[in-house]
């Protein structure tokens, strides 16, 4: 797969979003770059992230909204982050929050939450790609 000159390593991504919408931008997006499987909520997220890694098929990316249904995003990451430590994961998956939200409460939450990169809806592929390629997910 070619972006500009170079090939991008394929990747496996989850996008936890309720809104239709931003989850068909998303997964239009992402898919250029490997296989994109979708969550409605945090309970399934965190869930899909589980069956996976059983499954030896984890995730390498997965893009959080916050404000969900069931289970909000923060409350998931803290759930993933605390799989992950449960079973000595070695390199752990990469989480980008993607919201609405752009107070300082919000960003500090998810950082703690040991997000990976934290980006403002609407989505601005540019600086999503700028964020893919900091995670090492592509060149």
């Amino acid at each position: 797969m070619l972006t500009g000159n170079k090939v991008a390593r394929k990747f496996k991504s989850l996008i936890a979003e309720d809104d239709a919408t931003e989850r068909a931008l998303l997964q239009t997006f992402l898919s250029r770059f490997g296989e994109c499987e979708i969550a409605v909520d945090g309970k399934e997220a965190v869930q899909a992230v589980r069956t996976a890694r059983e499954e030896r098929m984890s995730f390498d990316l997965i893009c959080m909204d916050l404000r969900m249904p069931v289970m909000d995003g923060l409350e998931a990451i803290r759930e993933i982050r605390s799989q992950e430590r449960a079973i000595s994961v070695f390199k752990a998956v990469k989480i980008f929050v993607i919201t609405a939200h752009s107070d300082l409460e919000s960003i500090t939450a998810a950082m703690e939450g040991r997000c990976d990169a934290y980006l403002i809806k609407p989505i601005d592929t540019e600086k999503l790609l700028t964020e893919l390629k900091a995670a090492g997910l592509v060149s």
